[in-house]
């Protein structure tokens, strides 16, 4: 029985799943925001050069990616308004994906790995170990 529950962890709220989501966050929340804060030290040569996907002008389409990027990931490392702050993450890494790499492995690997966990954080939820647990009134309760 107690293999059963380590092999198929059915709660999303339990102790080890929890901190799974945790070490993920912290993870893939902490390699995102190290390419947002490159964007954001490099503003000024790479608004110049930067790909337009939305036609809004390579200056703003670097704004959005830096904060999907550097400010979303840092609510995303907290589990703060985790699936509001995953949404611009989502959405950046598909535009990246998709459109800047065109659909291809060469290249555009590392955006597609980031795409995938993303949505199936989006889906389980941030776990107890996360701000949204603690205002919900999560962290009281025994689960």
């Amino acid at each position: 029985m107690r293999y059963n529950a380590f092999l198929f962890p059915h709660k999303a709220y339990q102790t080890n799943f929890s901190l799974f989501l945790l070490a993920l966050r912290l993870l893939f929340g902490g390699l995102l925001m190290t390419h947002g804060y490159a964007k954001l030290t490099e503003f000024v040569s790479l608004a110049v050069t930067f790909p337009d996907p939305l036609g809004i002008g390579g200056r703003y389409s670097l704004m959005l990616a830096i904060f999907g990027e550097l400010f979303c990931s840092v609510a995303f490392v907290l589990g703060f308004l985790l699936r509001l702050s995953l949404l611009p993450m989502i959405v950046t890494m598909g535009v990246a994906f998709f459109y800047v790499h065109g659909g291809s492995l060469a290249g555009g690997e590392l955006a597609l790995i980031y795409l995938v966990v993303f949505v199936l954080i989006y889906l389980v939820g941030p776990g107890r170990f996360s701000v949204d647990c603690w205002m919900s009134g999560g962290g009281r309760r025994k689960r």
